[in-house]
């Protein structure tokens, strides 16, 4: 059991796709996911996040609920958004609530194997990063979605290259974007070339880039050679966390076989897989059908 800790505000998103809808506010935020995900998997986790006076009793019942030790600053108002997807997945977001930018880097983490950085909306700014830095020395696990989004006077999001990435990405061993963000980062349509976007991610400065495609799966660059994976093929009737369950699958794989990113990408997949196959945050995700999953796409 590996000990994780999640930097990224929590946030309870109203979600509707053309197959579901949360009828209400429900737990989510990529870190948060990411907690939830790897619990599963069975690794201690921590989040630390921002989350105000009107969600905090039901957050801190959530985390107990979930097994997730919760490092709480206290804001003004939780983070949220409204999340409405279109047949075709895409989706556009309404900005309920922003709970501001993380303080604080508890001192548990001089004692992670691993570390999540994964903001909603910009508040885990490169000050922050570096100071986790100076406490823990444990791979750095980038999701830089919360870095590429800023908030319009409408309350929508807006999605933009931040200067402060080419700093960051270097103190950080995996960043992970979706063909999204990985189109803003590096100027080149994943879609139309995968390859030639996970090698421009991986310039930024990381040790491995990866960049997910839903469907057609991911691409992973360490600098030396590429990995093309598979997608499970399954029905998405929600796939916001995709994402954040793909990474936390694939630091599971990672800790346990650092040089084998073929199969941390394939336990990446695989635990997506599951997890957007509901939602909310109760997906019945399993160790064990995770690894069956992964055998499928494995050879």
């Amino acid at each position: 059991m590996a000990f994780v800790v999640a930097f990224g505000n929590p946030v309870y998103d109203d979600i509707t796709t053309p197959l579901v809808s949360t009828g209400g506010r429900v737990l989510s935020g990529c870190s948060t996911n990411g907690c939830l995900m790897l619990g599963h998997l069975g690794h201690r986790t921590a989040l630390v996040g921002r989350i105000g006076n009107d969600f905090e009793q039901r957050f801190l019942s959530d985390l107990s609920h979930y097994g997730i030790e919760a490092y709480v600053e206290r804001a003004e108002q939780s983070g949220g958004f409204r999340l409405v997807y279109d047949a075709r997945g895409d989706r556009t977001l309404e900005v309920l609530g922003h709970a501001g930018e993380i303080q604080h880097v508890p001192a548990a983490c001089a004692d992670a194997d691993a570390i999540i950085v994964g903001p909603i909306l910009q508040e885990t700014p490169l000050a922050l990063i570096e100071r986790i830095r100076r406490v823990s020395s444990a791979p750095l696990f980038l999701d830089p979605q919360g870095f590429l989004r800023r908030l319009r006077a409408d309350n929508s999001v807006e999605h933009y290259a931040s200067a402060e990435f080419a700093q960051i990405a270097p103190l950080c061993h995996v960043v992970k974007a979706n063909e999204l963000e990985a189109y803003v980062l590096t100027g080149i349509h994943p879609r139309e070339d995968a390859a030639a976007a996970a090698r421009r991610l991986r310039s930024s400065g990381c040790q491995v880039a990866i960049v997910t495609l839903a469907e057609a799966g991911s691409v992973i660059d360490d600098g030396t050679q590429q990995y093309h994976i598979p997608a499970y093929a399954t029905e998405a009737r929600d796939p916001t966390g995709a994402g954040d369950t793909y990474m936390a699958g694939f630091l599971h794989a990672y800790l346990q076989q650092p040089h084998d990113l073929y199969t941390a990408g394939c336990t990446g997949s695989a635990t997506a897989s599951i997890w957007i196959e509901h939602t909310g945050p109760d997906a019945p995700v399993t160790a064990e059908e995770v690894m069956r999953r992964l055998q499928t796409l494995r050879p």
